[in-house]
């Protein structure tokens, strides 16, 4: 099955890369949440191709806590930086991610 251009893929495990993208965004993700994280680990994600790649994150916080991360990494050529786009705090293991 082919993804629609500009649409997320299909969710899939997170990869070390997704974990990477997530510790670089981790500071923010705590300033807009008011939370420090002990547990901070990606669990799934999807992402989409634009001029560079949004990612969505899911990323278990500890106990039955998840938030959502929508992360953004510029192509190489402008530079690769990665910027956090939103959070969705006082997700589960099941809210759908979805942007």
């Amino acid at each position: 099955m082919a993804t629609m251009v500009g649409g997320y893929g299909a969710i899939a495990d997170a990869t070390k890369e997704t974990q990477d993208l997530c510790h670089q965004v981790k500071h923010q993700v705590e300033k807009k949440t008011g939370a420090n994280y002990v547990e901070y680990k990606a669990v799934k994600y999807k992402s989409q191709s634009v001029q560079g790649t949004n990612f969505l994150i899911k990323v278990h916080v500890g106990g039955a806590n998840y938030i959502h991360l929508t992360v953004f990494q510029a192509l190489p050529c402008y530079g690769g930086k990665v910027s956090l786009t939103n959070v969705k705090a006082h997700q589960t293991k099941d809210s759908p991610l979805q942007p």
